[in-house]
């Protein structure tokens, strides 16, 4: 009896562990979900949208304060600040209007008419208007929600616009036969312009006329066949059947319909230039314009794979083509997120975005002779954006990251004259800078914060940026006090032991630095951009806090091959997608362990959507000795199978061996460690193939995978439901625990309704 009680208790304390540890990870399931309600309004006087109005110098905005959400008026001439109307007496008079009561969170769409005498908002499907400052409700109407914005690569119909009026009144033009008309008005005489277009070389109906109504443009456009992705929806909600349709999208290596610009003289009735020999394999032609004086108009050729850029003249008078600006580039030019041009002076002058000298700068072209006439701005940093140029003073306001110490990505604001002279900084202060102008552009908004820094928020002038006033400093002592943890920032050497890598990193809310975290990344190494966040942010969502509150370390990394860099920290990526900076984002880790011991990288997981999956997926094929599980949702596993633009500015055209090399479906069978696919079944984003074939080679390989398939769903993580099995996958595959049963929790909601991909 007693050895039997030895052995009963002996087996109590080998269970007791395995049963807190199931106990801590219900209490953490907890805490993650109640976390979002413990951060939501929980930073007062923070970021705000500035609203200015006509009159130009005052302008409004709402903040959250100790006492609730209040409205202000500022007048930036005078630096004047006062409130418009108390939010708790409008709450009631609506309230009492609906019968019911109605807080401010239950309002949408709040704004204030320009004269500050009315306010509009959307309750209960109707949009509101009341008096100000009376209160005094005036109407209701019936609102219908706007569409969202469905992106599509549907082709535009070239045939279908109507006859185009010439500027003097005098022509109709307009495409019949598959060629160039136009018509007198004065006498209805019909005259061809052109005789070579047919059924498969045809003149489009988007038609341009010279300002003086002596010329016209004409595209002929050869046009190409049509590809489409088609989807079956297994569980549609307006009939028992499967639903079957289609979109049309174009992948790497399709054909491109052509357009070549045409210039025809309506007084000899001929064409005067054509573009044909100038332009071969276009992936597009864009920003026809002609001069004001009618001598010429020009146009942007982007060619296919995206290494050469140029602006062309066509002249009406002469018939001569020429290159003004020739922008090549032996990886690719970046024209989706770095292109800028401004015509001056009616394009006697260009300016012009460019990363010839291995930096991304403005530049002043001569618009007549196509000469570079002196760089606008130079250094080792990024042009990120053009807010304002000024031909009058020749100025330009513009902003700019890694000029100023410290994290390289920081955004700031600066004016510039035309010649590169009187270079200001506008916007002080250590953070990213957000920045709204006043119409003329005397004054300015500025707020900035960083990861771990709360935002401040002044009035500037924008000529100097001499602070005038302070609008407001944030307070996040009410998210300090439930347990809010700052993100932390860190940067550390890449692979070519020089340059700084920076990237931050998320802890629980209980964090103990004496204990040791497994450590998750959060992935997107799209080339388009970098994605490590700047901003401050109380709750960082897709799954990054709730991964943090189970008891991981989640970091965010911008390894090379990202943008807002040098071109030669970007060209990493050329023709090499699976490279997604893992070499730079490995080593940051290992850095970042040594400085942080409470980092525990012996067995790392990532996870991303999109690109991210594509990169998630990557890190368990390509580095599967240092990255052991991962998540990958909606993922553009191989290059060939999503979309045109993105794939070939990266990857390069004509399709060659590197897409190959790139394919997490051609290189599946190298899986090491463990790795989660999801999938929405009608994605319309990536083709949700791109998955399925990752699957199907997986199973070829003989390799245990997990899939998960979302029916009805797009290009989503599935809502919390999607959470919840992520944060699952990682509980049960790193830390090695049994995660909350799922079929064992009621619940009063739809989870996968619940969007967890909208930033708040």
């Amino acid at each position: 009896m007693y050895q039997k009680n030895i052995l009963i208790i002996a087996l109590l304390f080998v269970a007791l562990p395995l049963c807190l540890k199931a106990q801590d990870i219900k209490d953490r399931y907890a805490k993650y979900e109640a976390l979002k309600s413990l951060t939501k309004d929980k930073v007062l006087h923070g970021a705000f949208e500035t609203h200015w109005l006509k009159e130009g110098h005052s302008f409004w905005y709402h903040v959250l304060t100790q006492e609730g959400v209040k409205y202000y008026l500022v007048d930036a001439s005078k630096q004047k600040k006062k409130e418009i109307f108390d939010v708790n007496t409008l709450l009631k008079k609506v309230s009492a209007e609906c019968g019911e009561d109605v807080s401010y969170n239950n309002l949408e769409n709040f704004s204030v008419a320009d004269d500050i005498k009315t306010c509009e908002f959307v309750f209960n499907g109707c949009k509101w208007q009341y008096s100000i400052p009376s209160y005094k409700f005036i109407k209701k109407v019936e609102y219908t929600r706007p569409e969202p914005y469905n992106w599509t690569m549907d082709q535009v119909d070239q045939t279908n616009n109507p006859p185009v009026i010439s500027p003097d009144g005098k022509w109709l033009a307009y495409i019949k036969d598959y060629n160039l008309f136009i018509k007198d008005l004065s006498d209805e005489n019909e005259v061809a312009l052109s005789y070579n277009g047919g059924l498969g070389l045809y003149y489009s109906t988007y038609l341009q006329w010279s300002p003086d109504s002596k010329k016209i443009m004409a595209y002929l456009v050869q046009p190409a066949e049509k590809h489409f992705v088609n989807y079956i929806e297994s569980s549609p909600t307006t009939q028992k059947q499967p639903f079957y349709s289609s979109i049309e999208y174009y992948k790497p290596g399709d054909a491109l319909p052509q357009f070549y610009p045409c210039i025809f003289s309506i007084s000899d009735k001929k064409m005067i230039s054509s573009s044909m020999d100038m332009i071969p394999n276009q992936y597009s032609i864009e920003n026809i314009r002609w001069r004001k004086n009618s001598e010429s108009l020009t146009f942007e050729y982007n060619k296919r794979g995206h290494q050469v850029y140029q602006v062309i003249e066509m002249n009406a008078e002469t018939g001569k083509n020429r290159i003004l600006i020739n922008e090549t580039s032996p990886t690719f030019i970046d024209y989706s997120s770095k292109r800028y041009r401004y015509d001056v002076n009616d394009g006697e002058e260009i300016i012009w975005a460019s990363e010839r000298d291995g930096w991304n700068h403005l530049y002043l072209f001569d618009g007549r002779t196509g000469e570079v006439k002196n760089k606008i701005t130079d250094g080792n940093w990024v042009v990120r954006n053009v807010v304002k140029v000024n031909p009058e003073n020749r100025t330009i306001i513009f902003g700019a990251s890694g000029k100023e110490t410290g994290d390289p990505y920081l955004i700031h604001y600066y004016s510039i004259d035309f010649d590169g002279s009187n270079l200001k900084l506008l916007t002080k202060g250590d953070g990213n800078h957000k920045v709204s102008f006043s119409a003329d552009y005397k004054y300015m908004v500025d707020t900035w914060s960083k990861v771990d820094t709360p935002p401040v928020t002044v009035l500037r002038n924008a000529s100097t940026g001499e602070q005038l006033m302070t609008l407001e400093e944030a307070d996040i002592s009410p998210l300090l006090a439930n347990g809010w943890k700052k993100p932390q920032i860190f940067s550390a050497k890449g692979r070519d032991g020089k340059t700084d890598i920076w990237g931050m990193f998320l802890t629980p809310s209980d964090f103990d630095p004496s204990k040791k975290y497994p450590v998750i990344e959060y992935i997107y190494a799209g080339p388009h951009s970098s994605h490590v966040p700047k901003d401050f942010n109380a709750y960082y969502n897709r799954c990054r806090q709730s991964l943090a509150e189970m008891g991981f370390i989640v970091v965010m990394i911008d390894g090379m091959g990202t943008s807002n860099r040098s071109k030669a920290f970007h060209d990493v990526c050329w023709k090499n997608l699976k490279d997604a900076g893992f070499s730079d984002r490995i080593l940051w880790m290992k850095a970042a362990a040594e400085n942080y011991p409470f980092m525990d990288i012996s067995n790392v997981g990532i996870y991303g959507k999109s690109a991210g999956g594509q990169n998630s997926t990557g890190a368990v094929l390509f580095h599967p000795e240092f990255y052991k599980v991962a998540a990958s949702v909606c993922g553009c596993h191989d290059n060939r199978m999503d979309k045109i633009w993105w794939n070939e500015q990266w990857m390069g055209w004509p399709i060659g061996p590197e897409y190959a090399e790139s394919s997490n479906v051609d290189n599946a069978y190298r899986l090491q460690g463990d790795l989660f696919l999801i999938v929405g079944e009608m994605d319309q984003n990536v083709d949700p193939a791109s998955t399925y074939q990752v699957a199907d080679a997986l199973i070829k390989a003989n390799k245990d995978f997990d899939l998960l398939t979302l029916p009805g769903k797009g290009h989503e993580w599935g809502g919390e439901y999607g959470e919840r099995r992520i944060i699952n996958y990682f509980i049960e595959k790193i830390m090695h625990q049994s995660p909350v049963k799922m079929n064992t929790v009621g619940l009063d909601r739809s989870l996968i309704k619940s969007d967890i991909d909208i930033d708040n």
